[in-house]
């Protein structure tokens, strides 16, 4: 048989197959933007598949692959879809980093999210010199893995190092035992301890820990009992590193008398006592602590919340200006005005995400460079600041809540555990957490702060409301978080029972929302014992859902915590006004 004669034959008929079924299309690196207004996502490459979510114009998701007149992308915590390509543009590609790649990050509080843009949702937040693999780089965002897991942040927040190690700088044990713990915190298991005098090669840093190697296996030891003898990049723990984490930022102390704790805690030992005007630079600043040096040459940790914040005269130019700050804008259509104040008139307004530097700050207020070299104000509540000027937080006057008499309520406790989350956080620890922070907010505006339960016990719903009475409270604050089994389903929800109720409900649950921007899932009547058979004006609060992992990772972390304490304040000062 003559083979060779059909060869032609079978070459066209391997070109006619390709062109009735072409091949699919592989992934290239890269992302889409969404070019429409409402679009549906969906579970497979067509009309006729369910609709897992919406999406707006301007959102980034990164390309998987494409199908037909189709595209398939991360959507993220793990899960793809598929958009149509007549409503989306591509972007350029995705750079990647060598996987040895580290970074550290340069501020505080900076957002984690589940993409590479800021419409992407919120999964927590890192601290200045928390460490990172950089996994890789799209556009201004970075890809980085983390100990909340893999997220994007921005790369004007992130400063890389080569190779795992934070410079292999050598320290020395100046406490007589330190303890080796699995993690970077006090609740880690011991591995062993050190004795004073024995050097270390540190690795990496997080939070005032440093990262070693002990025994074969990386271990954590506290930074604060350790004297660095090379590069400054380590947290400071000794006098004569006094600056080497100098934030820029003075703290002016407003209490009458504040205790200084060897660790940023309310479980840390009382070391010192700071009183009322006393001045420190900010060293560190981790879950609303602050690490201060005491004239003594002692360094300590006070409550961040009973501080004026200020710049100090090192991160200002000549003339007053911050050295290379800048704003970033939180939401779009960002009123951008002539002078710091409401009244002012409206110049410009900008959208989430766009940059300016700061000129100079007023009160509550940056005044910022505009495009067009002019300048402007912005209100500081509504923007987020690069490292080296106060972030302003929008709270209400202490006058309006002074001596008013407040119960806040941590649901659950003892042998009621409450929700669990999908990754094992217990409801009544949580609430407890975020009542003490609301607890020390309030008394630091002047109210006076009464707490249903401060440790880990079981109260009868009879007792909470029974206390609220007794006590005659001016208001009765009931705080959860909540459950379904439905894991997509998130958002805080508000509740009242008697119509009286209903105005503290709505004041606490709109300021609440516009700190956290979580999802409004409304103000409603509840059923709930603790405010139908309560005579005093009371709310219970649901502040997100533990059931939804992604949401139960934001709940945690020290911004939201320190955002949905703002809030309440907020709203009970609005509603005692």
């Amino acid at each position: 048989m003559h083979i060779k004669k059909y060869i032609p034959l079978l070459l066209s008929l391997i070109l006619l197959l390709s062109l009735i079924h072409p091949p699919l299309k592989s992934a290239a690196a890269g992302t889409i933007q969404v070019s429409g207004a409402n679009v549906n996502v969906r579970e497979g490459p067509g009309l006729s598949y369910n609709v897992v979510k919406k999406v707006n114009k301007g959102d980034t998701f990164s390309f998987i692959k494409e199908e037909g007149d189709w595209v398939q992308i991360d959507i993220g915590s793990g899960k793809k879809a598929w958009i149509a390509n007549w409503l989306i543009t591509k972007k350029e590609s995705t750079t990647s980093v060598a996987s040895s790649t580290k970074g550290t990050v340069t501020a505080n509080s900076v957002r984690i999210r589940t993409g590479p843009g800021t419409s992407h949702s919120v999964l927590g937040s890192l601290n200045k010199s928390d460490t990172v693999d950089i996994l890789k780089t799209e556009g201004n965002w970075v890809q980085v893995n983390t100990r909340l897991g893999k997220g994007w942040i921005s790369k004007d927040y992130v400063q890389t190092t080569k190779g795992a190690t934070s410079g292999g700088n050598i320290g020395t044990i100046h406490a007589s035992s330190l303890n080796v713990r699995s993690t970077p915190s006090t609740q880690g298991n011991v591995l062993g301890s050190l004795k004073k005098g024995e050097k270390i090669t540190i690795l990496a840093q997080q939070n005032g820990w440093l990262q070693i190697t002990y025994k074969n296996q990386q271990g954590w030891i506290s930074g604060d009992y350790v004297k660095v003898e090379s590069s400054s990049s380590t947290p400071s723990s000794t006098p004569n590193q006094s600056d080497s984490n100098a934030t820029g930022i003075i703290g002016t102390v407003t209490a009458t008398s504040l205790n200084v704790r060897n660790s940023g805690s309310l479980n840390g030992q009382v070391i010192d006592h700071v009183s009322k005007g006393d001045s420190f630079q900010i060293l560190e600043e981790v879950n609303s602590w602050v690490k201060i040096q005491l004239k003594s040459g002692k360094f300590g940790w006070i409550a961040g919340w009973y501080l004026q914040k200020s710049m100090s005269s090192e991160s200002t130019g000549a003339n007053g200006s911050p050295k290379n700050s800048t704003v970033t804008i939180d939401q779009n259509g960002t009123n951008i005005r002539s002078g710091p104040d409401l009244n002012s008139k409206v110049i410009a307004r900008a959208n989430a995400g766009d940059k300016f530097s700061i000129v100079k700050v007023h009160k509550d207020w940056y005044e910022i460079k505009l495009s067009n070299g002019k300048s402007g104000y912005v209100a500081g509540w509504i923007v987020t600041v690069s490292s080296g000027v106060p972030q302003v937080e929008k709270l209400g006057s202490s006058s309006d809540i002074k001596n008013k008499k407040i119960m806040i309520d941590p649901g659950h406790g003892g042998r009621d555990n409450g929700a669990t989350g999908a990754k094992g956080t217990l409801e009544k620890n949580l609430t407890l957490k975020t009542a003490q922070l609301l607890s020390a907010k309030l008394k630091a505006r002047g109210a006076k702060v009464l707490l249903t339960r401060n440790n880990d016990q079981y109260l009868s719903l009879g007792s909470r409301v029974s206390m609220a009475h007794y006590q005659n409270v001016d208001a009765f604050i009931s705080l959860h978080y909540d459950s379904i089994d439905n894991h997509t389903v998130r958002g805080m929800t508000s509740y009242y029972y008697h119509s009286n109720q209903k105005s503290l409900a709505s004041n606490i649950h709109t300021a609440a929302i516009k700190q956290t921007k979580i999802k409004d899932r409304g103000v409603r009547q509840g059923n709930y014992h603790v405010i139908r058979e309560n005579r005093q004006p009371a709310v219970l609060l649901e502040l997100g859902y533990l059931s939804n992992p992604t949401e139960e990772l934001m709940l945690n972390t020290s911004q939201y915590q320190e955002q949905v304490t703002n809030g309440i304040v907020q709203g009970i000062v609005t509603y005692f006004k």
